[in-house]
Order: C-alpha cells, then sequence, then structure tokens
C-alpha cells in the first residue's frame, strides 16, 4: 500500500519538502526524485523524515516524551570531558532532570557530547554547563564557530581525550608509579621473605618479622607508614575508579569499576584493621598494584584512542563560516575586485535577500539563487552527485558546494541556511543522542558485584555465629572482596580494547569506539556510497576518439581550464609543460616556448594563439586552427556542426555513465573524449568477500542510473539505487534497519547523516571531516578491502576478550581456594595477580590475525 503525501508536500520516501525540489511524480505518490521512487517501489513504506524527525529514541527520550511538547523550549549541545562509560551517560541525563527547567537530557560518553533541552525562562545555557560540571566531568557549551566542524567526539584541539591522558599522566599516574614502587621495596626485600618463611620455619619468619615491624613495638611505625603511603596511592591514583564505582552506585548499576573499587577498598581496610589489631597479614602490596597497573591500562586505551584521532588531522572542512555580501548598487564587474564593495560577514549573520559573492574556487555559504550570468559548481561533497553542474541565472546554488569556474552573485534564501549545515546539524543530533554500547565486563560486574558483597556479608554472619570476635569477624567480611573480585577484569577490558584498536590502526582501519566490533560482527548488510567510495572520486579518460593532433590541442587549451574534467583530459593529452604564457586580448594565453609533444605522433610543437572560457567548456586557437572542447550543448550554442555519429557516441557515453567531451576544429566536431569516474580496483573482491561472511550489499548514488551499471552486474550486489539524494540515503538505512543491521560505508558531507544513522558507519579516508565524524570507523589509507579487515578483525577481537575475560579470573581461582584452606598470605596473593596480569597482558599484546 503507498503513501499518498502529495497533499502534504513531503516526499513519500524521505519526507523532503517538495517545495526545495522539482518533485517527480510517481502513481498516486508524490517523491523528490527518482532516486527516492525507486527505493519507495523496492523497499517499501517510507521512513521519517530525516531532516525534521528527532534522533533515535534513547532511555532519556522515552522518559521525557511527556514534556517534550513546549514549544519555548532550546536545544544546546555540551562536551562534556571525563565521560568512559554508559554508567557515566546515565549518571549525568540523571543529574541534568533534576536540574529545574531541564526537560531533556542525552549523554553520550563515545562522542563526549550531551544534547541538553530546557527551558531558557527557568535556566541559562551557563547554569545546564555548571550543574553538569561535577565529580570530575567538565561540561561546556559547543560554540557556533564549533559547530560546523562537526566536533561530534573527534573534535580538533584538545579534547576531552587529551586532558584525560594530561591528567593520567600528570599527577595521579606519577604519584601511583612512584608509590607502588617505593612500597614494593621493602615487600620484596622483608615481607615477602618473612611470609615464605612463615610456611616452613616458624623461628626463620619471627627473625623476618622482627625485621620487617611485624608485630611488637616497631610495626607502630613501619606498618602505620604504610597505611598513609597507601593510602595516598589509593586517593589520587585510584580517584577515577572510586569516582566510577560512586556513580554505579548512584544509578544502582553495577560495573567494572565497582569490582575493582571493592579489591581496592578490600585490601586496604583489611591491612588497616590488621595493622591496629596487632595482625601480620596486610596486602597493602594488592593495593597500590592493583590502583596502578588498573590506571595504567586505562592511560593505554585512552593514548590508542588519541592516536586513532590524530591520524585525521588531515581531513577537510567542508564549511564556511564567512560569506561575501555584494553592494547591490554596485555592477557586476566591480564586485570581483579588492575595491571595498564589498562586506565579509558571519555566515549566522546573512540576511534573507542579501546578495553573495562566490569567486572562482570558493564554497558557497547558504542556499541561494543565482542572479546573473553562468558559472560551474561542483555539489558532489553536498548531493553526491561526482559531475560539475552548469548553473545560470535564475538557478538554484546548494550550500557547501564549490564554484569552480566563473564566479556567483546570489540572493540568500528566506532561511539563509546552507545545505551542508542542515546536514551538519542532522549529524549531531543523530550522534550525539546514540546511548555508547555497555561493555561486556559492566555486565560481568552487574552480576558479580552483588554475589561478591552477598558472599562477604554472609561470611561475616558465620564468622559471627562460630563466636570469633569483632576484629575477625570484620576481617573475615574484608577477606571476600580481596579474594573474589574478580577486579582484573578492570585490566583486561581496557588492554583487550586498546590492543585491538592498535592493531586495526596499524592496519589502516581507525576505531573510535571500542565497541564497534561487537556491534560490526552484527551486521547483516553494507550500504556503500558510489561515488568516491566504490569509485576513486577522480576524473579520468575512459575512451578517446579524434585525431591525435586534435586530441593534443584539447590537452593544451584544457591545461588552462580549472574544470575537473579539464584536467583529466590536460593530464592525458597536453603535449608537454606550458611555459612562458603570456595574456592575449581575449583574456587568453600564448606560449611564447613551444611544448614538446609525446613520442606517438609527428608533431613537433603546440602553440596556444589564443584562448577563451567557456561554462561549459574552452574553446581557442591553436596553430592557426580554431578548435573547442566542450559539452555537446556549447557546440550548439556556438554553430557548429555536429555530425551523427557524434550524437550517437554521446548518447552511448552518457548510458554508461560517462562524461562525453565533445573535440571540433574549424567548426565541426570530429571526436569524442569519455571522462568518468573509474571503480577501485579492489571493489569486486571486496563485495566476493563481504558475500562469503553472509553481508548482503546495497549501492547508493547521486548519480544517473547508467553510472551504477556495472555495479548492478555484481551477483554480491542485491540492489543498485541512482539519484538517491542525502535524505533519501538517510531514509533508506532507516527503511533497511527495520529488518536488519546495517552498516554504511561512505566519504562525503552528504553522506554523515546516513553514516550516523546507520547502526555502523564506516568514513573512507578521502572523504570529508563531516563523514569521519559520523563514522563508527574511517578508513585511513583509503583501501576499499579494508572494509572485509574490519570484518575479521572483530571476530578476532572478540575472541580475545573472552579470552582475557578467562584469564582474569586465575586470580581468583588461585586466591580463593587458598583463603578456604587458610593459606593465603599476601605473596601468594601477589603470585596470583602477577599470574593473571601476565597472562593477560601476554595474550592481549599478541596480534589479533595471528592466532
Amino acid at each position: 500500500m503507498t503513501t499518498d503525501n502529495s497533499q502534504s508536500g513531503t516526499c513519500a520516501f524521505c519526507g523532503r519538502l517538495l517545495s526545495e525540489t522539482t518533485g517527480y511524480p510517481g502513481g498516486d505518490t508524490s517523491v523528490c526524485s527518482n532516486g527516492c521512487r525507486d527505493l519507495h517501489e523496492t523497499l517499501g513504506e517510507p521512513a521519517t523524515n530525516p531532516e525534521t524527525a528527532a534522533p533515535k529514541p534513547t532511555r532519556t527520550d522515552v522518559r521525557a516524551t511527556s514534556e517534550t511538547g513546549r514549544s519555548s523550549t532550546e536545544t544546546v549541545f555540551l562536551r562534556v570531558d571525563g565521560m568512559y562509560s554508559t554508567a557515566c551517560e546515565e549518571f549525568l541525563e540523571t543529574i541534568g532532570r533534576e536540574c529545574n527547567g531541564v526537560v531533556n537530557v542525552a549523554a553520550s560518553y563515545v562522542t563526549e557530547t550531551a544534547r541538553v533541552e530546557y527551558e531558557p525562562t527557568d535556566i541559562s545555557e551557563h547554569e545546564v554547563c555548571d550543574a553538569l560540571t561535577t565529580l570530575g566531568y567538565t561540561a561546556t557549551a559547543r560554540g557556533a564557530e564549533a559547530e560546523p566542524e562537526l566536533a561530534v567526539g573527534h573534535s580538533t584541539g584538545t579534547s576531552g581525550a587529551d586532558r584525560e591522558i594530561e591528567d593520567l599522566l600528570g599527577f595521579r599516574y606519577a604519584a601511583g608509579i612512584l608509590f607502588s614502587a617505593f612500597l614494593l621495596v621493602p615487600y620484596v626485600v622483608l615481607l615477602y621473605p618473612a611470609h615464605i618463611a612463615s610456611l616452613t620455619d616458624g623461628a626463620v619468619f619471627s627473625m623476618f618479622a622482627g625485621m620487617a615491624g611485624l608485630g611488637g613495638e616497631d610495626s607502630l611505625f613501619i606498618l602505620p607508614l604504610f597505611l598513609v603511603l597507601t593510602g595516598v596511592v589509593l586517593v589520587f591514583t585510584g580517584m577515577p575508579i572510586l569516582r566510577g564505582a560512586y556513580v554505579s552506585l548512584k544509578i544502582r548499576r553495577p560495573t567494572v569499576d565497582l569490582l575493582v573499587s571493592l579489591a581496592l577498598l578490600g585490601t586496604y581496610c583489611y591491612s588497616s584493621v590488621a595493622v591496629l589489631a596487632g595482625r601480620t597479614n596486610v596486602y597493602y602490596d594488592l593495593t597500590v598494584v592493583i590502583a596502578a597497573t588498573v590506571v595504567a591500562a586505562t592511560f593505554y586505551e585512552s593514548a590508542v584512542k588519541q592516536r586513532a584521532l590524530e591520524t585525521l588531522t588531515d581531513l577537510t572542512v567542508s564549511t564556511v563560516t564567512e560569506a561575501r555580501v555584494a553592494d547591490e548598487a554596485s555592477p557586476p564587474d566591480e564586485m570581483a575586485d579588492e575595491n571595498g564593495v564589498t562586506t565579509d560577514v558571519a555566515v549566522e549573520d546573512l540576511e534573507p535577500g542579501d546578495s553573495v559573492l562566490v569567486r572562482e574556487g570558493e564554497r558557497v555559504p547558504v542556499d541561494g539563487v543565482l542572479v546573473e550570468d553562468a558559472c560551474t559548481v561542483d555539489e558532489s561533497v553536498v548531493t553526491g552527485e561526482s559531475m560539475p553542474v552548469v548553473k545560470r541565472a535564475g538557478d538554484r546554488l546548494v550550500g557547501g558546494s564549490v564554484v569552480t569556474d566563473g564566479a556567483a552573485v546570489i540572493h540568500a534564501d528566506d532561511r539563509a541556511t546552507s545545505s551542508m549545515n542542515r546536514l551538519v546539524s542532522t549529524v549531531w543530533g543523530l550522534q550525539s543522542a546514540t546511548a555508547g554500547v555497555q561493555r561486556r565486563a559492566d555486565r560481568w560486574a552487574a552480576i558479580t558485584a552483588p554475589v561478591v558483597v552477598g558472599v562477604a556479608l554472609l561470611a561475616g554472619v558465620g564468622s559471627l555465629a562460630f563466636g570469633s570476635d569483632v576484629v575477625t569477624v570484620l576481617l573475615t567480611v574484608l577477606l571476600v572482596p580481596v579474594v573474589g573480585s574478580p577486579w582484573v577484569l578492570g585490566l583486561s577490558t581496557p588492554l583487550s580494547v586498546a590492543t585491538s584498536l592498535e592493531e586495526a590502526l596499524d592496519r589502516g582501519i581507525v576505531v573510535f569506539d571500542e565497541s564497534v566490533f561487537e556491534r560490526l560482527r552484527d551486521v547483516d548488510v553494507v550500504v556503500f556510497d558510489k561515488t568516491g567510495t566504490l569509485t576513486t572520486g577522480e576524473m579520468d579518460i575512459l575512451e578517446a576518439e579524434a585525431p591525435d593532433p586534435l586530441l593534443e590541442a584539447a590537452g593544451a587549451l584544457e591545461r588552462r581550464a580549472r574544470h575537473p574534467t579539464g584536467a583529466a583530459i590536460a593530464d592525458e593529452f597536453a603535449p608537454g609543460p606550458e611555459q612562458n604564457a603570456e595574456p592575449t586580448t581575449d583574456g587568453g594565453s600564448r606560449d611564447s616556448d613551444d611544448g614538446s609533444t609525446d613520442g606517438g605522433t609527428d608533431r613537433t610543437q603546440v602553440t596556444v594563439e589564443s584562448f577563451t572560457d567557456h561554462s561549459t567548456g574552452v574553446e581557442g586557437i591553436v596553430d592557426r586552427t580554431r578548435v573547442l572542447v566542450g559539452h555537446p550543448e556549447l557546440f550548439d550554442e556556438r554553430g557548429w556542426v555536429v555530425p551523427d555519429h557524434v550524437f550517437d557516441r554521446v548518447d552511448r557515453g552518457r548510458s554508461a555513465g560517462a562524461v562525453p567531451i565533445v573535440l571540433g576544429s574549424d567548426g565541426r566536431a570530429e571526436g569524442v573524449v569519455l571522462v568518468g569516474d573509474q571503480p577501485r580496483r579492489e571493489w569486486g573482491d571486496t563485495v566476493d568477500q563481504l558475500d562469503e561472511l553472509g553481508v548482503d550489499v546495497v549501492v547508493l548514488t547521486g548519480d544517473s542510473a547508467s553510472s551504477g551499471e556495472t555495479f548492478a552486474e555484481h551477483p554480491g550486489v542485491v540492489h543498485v539505487f541512482a539519484g538517491v539524494p542525502p535524505a533519501g540515503k538517510t531514509a533508506a538505512i532507516r527503511r533497511l534497519q527495520s529488518e536488519q543491521v546495517v552498516a554504511m560505508v561512505g566519504d562525503g558531507t552528504n553522506d554523515a547523516p546516513a553514516l550516523a544513522e546507520a547502526d555502523f558507519g564506516i568514513a573512507m579516508g578521502s572523504g570529508t571531516a563531516a563523514a569521519s565524524d559520523a563514522a563508527d570507523i574511517a578508513v585511513s589509507d583509503n583501501d576499499l578491502s579494508s572494509v572485509v579487515t574490519a570484518f575479521t578483525l572483530a571476530n578476532a577481537a572478540r575472541r580475545r576478550l573472552l579470552q582475557n575475560s578467562v584469564l582474569a579470573l586465575l586470580y581468583n581461582a588461585i586466591a580463593i581456594p587458598l583463603a578456604v584452606v587458610g593459606l593465603l598470605n599476601p605473596l601468594l596473593a601477589m603470585g596470583a595477580l602477577v599470574t593473571s596480569a601476565v597472562l593477560v597482558a601476554g595474550n592481549s599484546f599478541r596480534g589479533l590475525l595471528n592466532g
């Protein structure tokens, strides 16, 4: 059953306003493009409008649904430093909801972002930040200057990850290492030998115990010193862990931080009670080693993540912050001069109807209508269409596109906004509202933490029932978390994550979120963007049918042009480097030094005597012959003769998805050069391997249907949808998600909302910063086969995590039986810790794909 949206003025599939498009009637529905029509017919009922709909619901959205009907609310995106788990998300959401005037809070530790909806009459943005700046978290508003950068979790400059690393490298981590090393020296020299002797010879034990200050009056000096110094380590080094435990208790959801904190506090409190009671078994060494190793593993994980972020610093930020407003009274030719007739203003300060001047090579700041002349525009970053588009007076220009030829004077739309900025806002909403995936270790903690506490209480009750004194009962209770808490999970989890992310990074796969491997394993279908993803994104010569002298003349002319297609022709056919070009009276140039030709022709020199750049091609006199190179329409405009066989070749080229460029001389077309975007060499093997993994492949493109025919012929490609706008891509992802787990692979800003909407997003390294920020991982070396490698690494990472979880429990497997039979002492407990930790570390640093 189809949906009739003709009355509502929105696309039946993607929900885009038809007033912004030409509209394509299809039966009893109205759609904005051929692509959306095909998607609607193939996939069925429409998805929700991705440009206007709220992001995917989170637990916070559900709780706040009854309050969001207020029209006066405002939304602010905050960067929150210090978040590193889902417990942090829920804690901050709880704090935010308790504030008067806050309607809704959705936090994401993955993107270090909180999206807050609030009533400005009840609470200010500054007060919201103050409320969420608590207990080690620091909330700051992402300003207007940061928003276009789309710095959702991957911001440039000093990020939350940077600050966390600086914090760990600073006082806390240094204190943990120094004090731990200091405290372990007397343990190794005196205390451990004393405990070894206790297992064999009582007299020898008494000697070592006396030397170490265990028992007697000497212990009043030595062991209290350990109590103080260990407390310093616990507070300064272990504070992030203790904070995490507090947060988990606050939200009533145990996490791995709680398990580690039980062990930390258990060892410290047990030892302190033992010292005060004159006992000899003290576990201060476990306290300092646990704090130091867990914090070190957390630091290592943060360092690897920071390295991953730094690999993306070369990505292009495709945004405009300023616009050049032209004086309406100034003639067009004066607008291009630096004579004060234009004023640079912030994009957000533009008024509807302002005349905005965009020079050649610049990006269009806002949507608008071209008011005079003509220009060529590259809209690929916004629409995904790979070919430049010729625009004439009265045509619409899309904000975010690039003027590649000529200059443009546009009247800003009534909304005076950029299509690309709306895409950016969509990604902000999708990414910041997506909750992080709970770590496997936290799921273990939710089960084991209550068990450990329960067993400790039962042990205390049992000891009291057998007539033990208060000190013995207390030590019994405290010993249970020392031996029973699987705290080594706090070491194994960050080590597993860090080494997996690092190996992926070494293979050119930049992973932003440690949960990506877990989610990637569930993917059923991979959706590929075509341009720049399955293809190289660069113009190449596909075929040339023209006389060699004419091809060389065309190359010499196109060397002066700035069209992407012209650059391809110049690179392929220009006879040699141009030297000493002198301007001519018609605005072209003349070579005073002749260029030499390739060896494939008898021509020895090419001289360009004049040059004229048209919006759809180039014209000039080469060796006293007038040459015209450009789109077929240009030949009609200039009145040149185009034979039927040339028209036929043009039609065949367009049908194959290529751009036909006609070449002619002295008033007659003589040949055709086909220019196009070549598929990547590895694309077929990538699809084959995904098919072997049981993953379906779908291709989406903003280009014409003919450009996708090559991919449609592959047996592993389920569907190819062409002519799809950015909103249609996002809607297609949502529709596919109703039945499958979907991954999206793209490279452009126009792909960013779809990448953010997908269950899993993969950005190619040649893409824009917006695409990379919206994705879960980025292929930094631009190798399409890395998509398959990511799936392989995901499966290997799962095996490693399971193995490390088992190895982490070795500590408990050794310590618990020793405690039950009464043989546990600090030396044996440390032996169990070292055994488990060394095995975990060794397994973590073993190559993922090496076994």
